[in-house]
């Protein structure tokens, strides 16, 4: 299982990646969390922003389309993309992320 994160300025923003990539099976679960406080480095000023974090559960098998989609439809030109692998995850859980979705209607 590998667990990605964004940030996005807006909840329409976030819930709107989050809600599509569950859509087209791209993530078997994505979370919005915030508002969030982010402080970086941008263009050679220090900035603080509000920002909202999805978060996406998803299998190896997913990572490109997953990827590709949420670069083309991220609203900031340098969207945060950190993938991690996750080392253990509870067999009940994996077992429910690895059950089939073809028959959910949205």
């Amino acid at each position: 299982m590998l667990i990605a994160t964004t940030t996005v300025a807006t909840r329409l923003d976030a819930e709107h990646l989050a809600s599509a990539a569950i859509e087209q099976n791209l993530a078997f679960c994505a979370q919005v969390e915030g508002p969030i406080h982010s402080h970086y480095v941008w263009q050679g000023r220090k900035t603080a922003a509000e920002e909202w974090r999805i978060t996406f559960k998803f299998f190896r098998e997913q990572s490109a389309a997953l990827s590709t989609y949420v670069h083309s439809a991220h609203p900031y030109d340098t969207p945060q993309w950190i993938v991690t692998e996750a080392t253990h995850v509870g067999e009940k859980y994996l077992s429910w992320a690895r059950s089939p979705r073809s028959s959910v209607n949205f």
